[in-house]
């Protein structure tokens, strides 16, 4: 998640209704593709325009598609909510709190993204509890997987992938915490990427980054994305990644800086990944449409800055975009990339 204060993103809403909200028949806009080579629509057929599927929070986030029981759930991170969507009825509050229940001296305690965690269950990166977590969805009972490194909490996990073996990887920029890096709360030296082993054990992968946020891998598993969420480094790096989880090879895959200097909105953030292995990354403008060796293919644009998108729906081909106030959605010729199961004791 973007941070909208510090970037000047936020423009305060009405407030969700602490029960539940469902949205109204969802409205077609304009077509919002730009096509910048023509292979682009063999993944976002011709006339394909963005729907608003629900509106009126307060900044959407973490979209992940239920594929048994056919259903999409979203994060409301200030609002510490998860929301229920579907076809029939809209959205409807899920989850609250969604987070952590302290509010001194966090800025957002809510959940960010979310993952598929198995069957029957989700992994969160839970702000308020500076935790890796696990919900089960029928239940919706939490437990926390990880909530230190070195002793030391976790400034605020943003966001999450599983990679081949089952370990849980995550990025902890501080956006949860009141004056983020200044935060006396702040116990990391550094905005880290990090690697949950099936064992448990947390390893730290990355820790050059000013706000690390988005991350996911190539459908092999050989690659691994993270986006940074900052102005003055407006880029998605890739790494090569070995079977025993270590990574090489760190190189930018996509620098988004005079984007994000010209003033469209948003900046890199979430990522999907679909079954060929191009790159649908959330950054200035939209949604980029990147191919595996960094061309870019598409923009797809709300009119807002996208904080995250996921796949999913009937067939697998809608691409479900979390989009300042709303849930938006376009469809694609494409599927995402297979999900992998995380392994930790149950």
């Amino acid at each position: 998640m973007t941070s909208r204060t510090v970037l000047g993103l936020f423009i305060p809403l009405a407030l969700v209704a602490a029960t539940s909200w469902a949205a109204t028949t969802p409205s077609p806009s304009i077509p919002a593709v730009q096509r910048l080579e023509p292979q682009t629509s063999k993944l976002v057929p011709q006339g394909a325009a963005v729907q608003v599927l629900a509106s009126g929070f307060r900044w959407s986030e973490g979209p992940v598609w239920i594929a048994k029981g056919d259903y999409l759930l979203f994060s409301d991170v200030p609002a510490n909510r998860i929301y229920r969507w579907t076809s029939a009825g809209g959205a409807a509050l899920f989850l609250h709190p969604s987070g952590g229940t302290a509010s001194s001296g966090f800025r957002e305690a809510g959940s960010n993204g979310l993952k598929p965690g198995g069957p029957g269950a989700i992994l969160l990166a839970d702000q308020g509890n500076r935790a890796i977590a696990v919900l089960d969805l029928r239940t919706k009972a939490k437990r926390l997987l990880s909530t230190r490194y070195n002793g030391r909490k976790f400034n605020s996990p943003n966001d999450l992938a599983v990679a081949r073996d089952g370990s849980v990887w995550f990025t902890d920029p501080p956006y949860g915490l009141e004056g983020l890096d200044s935060s006396p709360l702040k116990e990391q030296s550094v905005n880290g990427v990090y690697r949950r082993s099936p064992d448990g054990s947390v390893r730290l992968v990355e820790d050059r980054l000013s706000f690390p946020n988005g991350i996911a891998f190539s459908p092999d598993g050989r690659t691994l994305y993270v986006s940074n969420s900052d102005p003055a480094q407006a880029v998605i790096l890739a790494f090569d990644v070995a079977a025993n989880g270590t990574v090489s090879r760190r190189r930018v895959f996509a620098d988004m800086g005079a984007l994000a200097a010209s003033g469209l909105p948003g900046l890199p953030d979430g990522m999907a990944v679909d079954e060929h292995g191009n790159l649908w990354a959330t950054g200035p403008g939209g949604v980029h449409i990147l191919a595996p060796d960094g061309r870019r293919l598409g923009l797809i644009s709300t009119g807002a800055a996208v904080s995250n998108c996921t796949f999913g729906g009937a067939d697998g081909r809608t691409l479900f975009m979390t989009s300042s106030d709303k849930l938006a959605a376009i469809r694609t010729r494409v599927r995402g990339a297979p999900h992998r199961s995380p392994r930790f004791a149950r």
